[in-house]
């Protein structure tokens, strides 16, 4: 029986992705803050669940030490993080750093504890939650791109890295996801910018920039990741996702972006634009 270990396990993605994982007959560590609270996964069968918030490094090495005496671990699903929404100057540098700490350093904590361990055994597979905000870009929400483009670049580099060692990387890349949209997000405002959100909302509503996919939907996708031995670095998730990323590949990235800019009814500064 194999297992997977998950962070941010407590919601949306996560949580549907332990209960499939459950029932495909997998052992399941669902970490999250507030373990204590958590109510539906401590009822089913091989299902444990611990404490982790990813931004305190002493208690991942905690978890991780933790998880490792239950037995061995196939696979880490890396899957806690939030999105920080707004133009920069709206955000305090303590939210920026905030954001980055538990989308990037977060995520690359979790992975260098397990390093080790994966490279002992000669075996293992980090699949990570990214977003269609990390392969193609939106407006209001620079610094949750930074970030997620940040894991994308992380990941690519270390699966070479990994590979001696027979150790895998995935990126799972979902768009909109139902459960998670408001939850999961930190919205700060200015004025000045609110025709531009008002157009991106817009373009959420009607689809243009982004559909909203079930959580479940989403987690079969990391099942996919998790199951089908391709060497395949970016899993798509949703159909905004799959379609987006496809048309920002098919148009290049500046005529893309260019595209984007007219949609938003933005004046571009460059008058041969």
């Amino acid at each position: 029986m194999k297992t997977i270990l998950i962070t941010g396990a407590s919601t949306g993605l996560g949580k549907a992705t332990a209960k499939l994982f459950q029932t495909k007959g997998w052992k399941v560590i669902a970490t999250m803050r507030s373990p204590e609270k958590e109510t539906g996964l401590n009822e089913l069968s091989n299902i444990t669940l611990l404490p982790l918030d990813v931004t305190n490094s002493e208690q991942v090495q905690q978890t991780v030490k933790a998880a490792l005496e239950l037995g061995d671990i196939d696979v880490v699903f890396n899957n806690a993080g939030y999105g920080l929404i707004g133009p920069i100057e709206s955000h305090t540098e303590q939210q920026i750093r905030a954001q980055f700490d538990t989308n990037f350093f977060g995520t690359l904590s979790v992975i260098r504890a397990f390093i080790p361990y994966f490279r002992g055994r000669n075996k293992g597979l980090f699949i990570n939650t990214t977003s269609l905000c990390g392969l193609v870009s939106n407006p209001q929400s620079a610094i949750y791109n930074a970030s997620k483009w940040a894991l994308q670049g992380l990941a690519e580099s270390l699966s070479y890295d990994l590979a001696q060692f027979n150790i895998g990387i995935k990126n799972v890349a979902p768009g909109g996801i139902k459960s998670d949209f408001t939850k999961a997000m930190q919205v700060t405002e200015d004025k000045a910018y609110e025709a531009t959100m008002a157009k991106m909302m817009e373009g959420f509503k009607d689809g243009t920039l982004m559909e909203f996919t079930e959580a479940e939907q989403i987690a079969d996708v990391v099942y996919t990741a998790a199951t089908d031995e391709l060497d395949q670095l970016t899993y798509p998730a949703g159909n905004d996702a799959v379609r987006l990323y496809a048309k920002r590949l098919a148009e290049g990235p500046e005529a893309y972006r260019i595209g984007l800019t007219k949609y938003l009814n933005l004046q571009s500064p460059y008058p041969q634009a």
